[in-house]
């Protein structure tokens, strides 16, 4: 069992499958990310460094519990920038965008989930040896230009991150956090089975997604893990009482 913490006994309300999707990982100082989270939002490190994930990947069957999956709805490539947080025990994902090739996706997230959605045009192209061609180039003048090009594949078997590893401190997290625009902190549950992670090879050509965001990364080469499919459930959201 990879969650720290037992399953919620609420009922889910969507289901989605993660396709194609590399984790690219950079470290980064606290002291640098403190500025752009919210105040009271406690941010994660890993033996004293914080971390920004770009993850690129496709989701295809999205629908909510009950209904089956509608044609231009429930597929769709998606890109975020990201980083770790831990609240009342519970560590999760803190985002910075979710770029998505989606209007009515953008739209229904940000007013349903108080994420950062923005519409993006994404191209995803499955090539030879696995490799995936990925470009997304934001289109939505509610945050600054970013665009994200490179390639990547697999180059490893599948193998589960052991516990108390940065592997596993970085991709099993079985929720995310976000506030509105009171500054209100919310919870979303999301569950799945352990991640099917590779190691993974990529030549990343532009991002500037984290830079739209003040989110300078260092000149060093990402971490890189690569995961062909998972399937999620999720769950509405949790307001959280901090005080």
């Amino acid at each position: 069992m990879s969650r720290s913490w037992p399953l919620t006994n609420k009922p889910w309300i969507m289901h989605q499958i993660w396709n194609d999707l590399l984790f690219a990982h950079w470290p980064i100082s606290i002291e640098t990310l403190r500025p752009l989270l919210p105040a009271h939002i406690p941010i994660d490190t890993f033996d004293g460094t914080a971390w920004i994930g770009v993850v690129p990947f496709h989701m295809s069957g999205i629908a909510p519990r009950g209904l089956p999956p509608l044609p231009y709805f429930s597929a769709f490539p998606e890109i975020n920038v990201r980083t770790y947080v831990t609240i009342q025990g519970k560590p999760g994902v803190y985002f910075f965008s979710l770029d998505a090739h989606n209007r009515f996706a953008v739209e229904a997230a940000r007013f349903a989930f108080h994420l950062p959605y923005f519409y993006a045009h994404i191209q995803v192209q499955h090539q030879a040896e696995n490799t995936i061609f990925y470009q997304s180039l934001r289109k939505d003048n509610r945050a600054r230009h970013g665009e994200f090009a490179g390639e990547y594949r697999p180059s490893s078997d599948i193998q589960l991150a052991n516990p108390e590893t940065l592997e596993y401190w970085l991709t099993e997290r079985y929720c995310l956090y976000c506030t509105d625009r009171r500054g209100n902190v919310y919870r979303g549950e999301i569950d799945h089975d352990p991640w099917p992670l590779q190691s993974a090879e990529a030549s990343i050509n532009v991002n500037t997604l984290p830079y739209s965001f003040g989110i300078q990364l260092p000149d060093t080469s990402p971490l890189l893990h690569f995961a062909k499919k998972l399937k999620v459930k999720i769950w509405a959201l949790e307001k959280l009482c901090l005080t």
